[in-house]
């Protein structure tokens, strides 16, 4: 289990200032826009940044007081890094196999033969799509009970994307106690593999939700100025003017399809829950 309590990171005029917790088995997802913490957050869980207060835990240990046997157990795919651009595939090999007691070497040959991935062709010479595949693959054949993926399917068309999906709920019906902490801009991926998921919106957590609860209960309602005066808003969430009328967001998607049947309702996604709490009005 990892849990983030009272974390606060300061930079310039940005500070991160969270808690959250993700249960063992639990896929996670961290969104929100650009700037709004999510990296930040990453590395603090890794211990790549110290916090300026409060305290990251993994599995009842301070990320600080991690031994190299509790770090074996974590499983980093991070955007903005990866091993030398003149290293090939059998190079890795040989790190991992040094780096981690647990690695899998024939687990890890077999998903680099399955997702095509050439063994000697060094990696400056890999496509996007290859390098993100061959980070996911490291991240996951040394039977690590954490996995934390930043980004793990960003730039990528959609077949690549299914792929590195695939491996990742591959590798959680193997590993039921394995918990994954995601970030992602793409909304289907997200509602595709998270249990929950967490929007952070100026380093503060302002929504946490069960993925299937947005998706059942949440909606975006649309209608003309004259409705939304009369409209009981009780359970808005966020308003937004529009050039046609106003847009709503709601968490009780079922109290406006019973009182309103003639309001255009929409099921919320994850776009609509970041694009609505960050940008609406607050009602």
């Amino acid at each position: 289990m990892v849990i983030v309590d009272g974390l606060r990171k300061q930079y310039g005029d940005f500070q991160l200032d969270l808690s959250l917790e993700i249960p063992d088995g639990r896929v996670t997802g961290i969104i929100g826009k650009n700037g709004a913490g999510k990296s930040t957050t990453i590395k603090a869980i890794l211990g790549l940044i110290k916090p300026d207060a409060g305290t990251v835990t993994i599995n009842g240990r301070e990320t600080s007081c991690l031994e190299a046997k509790d770090k074996e157990n974590i499983g980093a795919c991070l955007s903005d890094s990866g091993f030398s651009m003149y290293l090939n595939v059998e190079d890795i090999i040989h790190i991992l196999k040094k780096m981690y007691s647990s690695f899998d070497e024939s687990s890890f040959r077999s998903f680099c033969t399955s997702q095509g991935l050439p063994l000697k062709k060094q990696i400056k010479d890999f496509s996007t799509g290859m390098r993100a595949k061959l980070r996911v693959i490291s991240a996951i054949t040394h039977r690590a009970d954490l996995l934390v993926m930043d980004e793990p399917t960003a730039g990528l068309d959609v077949e690549a994307r299914i792929e590195i999906l695939d491996m990742l709920r591959d590798y959680i019906s193997r590993n039921e106690n394995c918990s994954i902490i995601m970030t992602s801009h793409i909304s289907t991926d997200l509602e595709g593999l998270c249990d929950d998921i967490y929007l952070i919106h100026d380093g503060k957590v302002i929504v946490h939700e069960d993925t299937e609860v947005i998706k059942e209960r949440y909606a975006v309602l649309r209608m003309d100025e004259e409705t939304f005066e009369k409209l009981d808003k009780s359970h808005i969430l966020r308003s937004r003017k529009e050039r046609d009328g106003f847009t709503c967001f709601t968490d009780q998607k079922q109290f406006y399809v019973d009182m309103y049947p003639d309001i255009r309702i929409e099921n919320g996604t994850i776009d609509d829950l970041i694009l609505m709490m960050t940008g609406g009005e607050k009602r």
